[in-house]
């Protein structure tokens, strides 16, 4: 039985193209049919790589360009956990059989990274030099996320003690020096995550920011400088569908001062992974209104 998600009658998925420079937002695909999520970009910048129906796509960043599925064997159903290899040939991707895998990101054969059992792995981050991934590892939905690191060829994990409290997204700086995250270790009602980083190799957690919002997903540009994430309204428990959210662009030099907010209806498949171009001034995200 398929695990994807679908749209909902009436519902669209419009996936974006934001330029931070210049604010324009330009919607380069509308879907009625498949749900798309959690956009990210070729090393080349000349595609897209979207999830949709279980399966990857490649979509060029440009008005009325329509989705390619990409064909994968030995690839399990995937989710909107996918992350390009820095060598710009691979895709790391979580599957709905709990486990990362690698593929090319032409197409062709997969091979399963992650190896023990009865555990769920969501990938979110890969290092700058390609040797490591870093992942939310849950033995089950009941219980918090945690930090967990393994080489990009496979082997056996090291977690990272970021506190109490469920963990998300989880992806290194551009620099190597920080895996930036979100966190609950600071709630005082439950959901509500806040956005923070602790050194690769582990060491103190650093709050980047204090709001009322729940915040969740930080993804830092290519050169370092600008970052966005995604803010859902107080109150919200994990990061649901359909929702009334806003994107937060902020300089990481000040994670307090919005440079710019965009609301949208969306949520899980807005921004799920890294979604900056390699040009550090364009992000992707989908948005998912519904007619009427």
């Amino acid at each position: 039985m398929a695990e994807f998600r679908t749209l909902a009658p009436g519902q669209v998925a419009r996936i974006h193209v934001h330029d931070v420079v210049t604010g324009e937002d330009q919607v380069v695909h509308e879907s009625t049919a498949v749900l798309f999520e959690a956009p990210n970009w070729t090393a080349d910048g000349a595609s897209l790589l979207i999830n949709g129906e279980g399966v990857l796509w490649s979509l060029a960043p440009a008005q009325g360009a329509e989705p390619v599925r990409i064909e994968h064997e030995a690839l399990p159903e995937i989710n909107n956990d996918h992350v390009l290899d820095p060598d710009g040939r691979h895709v790391f991707l979580s599957a709905m059989d709990g486990h990362i895998h690698r593929a090319p990101v032409a197409g062709g054969p997969a091979e399963r990274i992650t190896e023990d059992e009865g555990v769920w792995h969501f990938l979110h981050g890969v290092s700058p030099d390609g040797r490591r991934l870093a992942y939310v590892r849950m033995a089950s939905f009941e219980e918090p996320g945690r930090l967990a690191v393994i080489a990009s060829g496979g082997g056996p994990s090291t977690l990272v003690d970021t506190g109490e409290g469920h963990i998300d997204g989880p992806e290194w700086s551009p620099d190597g020096a920080w895996i930036y995250f979100n966190s609950e270790r600071w709630a005082t009602e439950p959901g509500h995550a806040q956005l923070a980083r602790v050194p690769d190799g582990g060491g103190e957690v650093e709050r980047l920011v204090t709001s009322g919002t729940v915040d969740w997903f930080p993804h830092l540009a290519p050169d370092g400088r600008t970052a966005v994430y995604i803010e859902f309204p107080a109150g919200t428990l994990g990061h649901p569908a359909d929702k009334a959210v806003s994107l937060v662009v902020v300089d990481t030099a000040d994670w307090s001062a919005p440079r710019e907010r965009i609301a949208l209806p969306g949520g899980q498949g807005t921004v799920n992974v890294n979604s900056w171009a390699p040009d550090s001034r364009r992000f992707a995200y989908v948005s998912y209104p519904t007619a009427g």
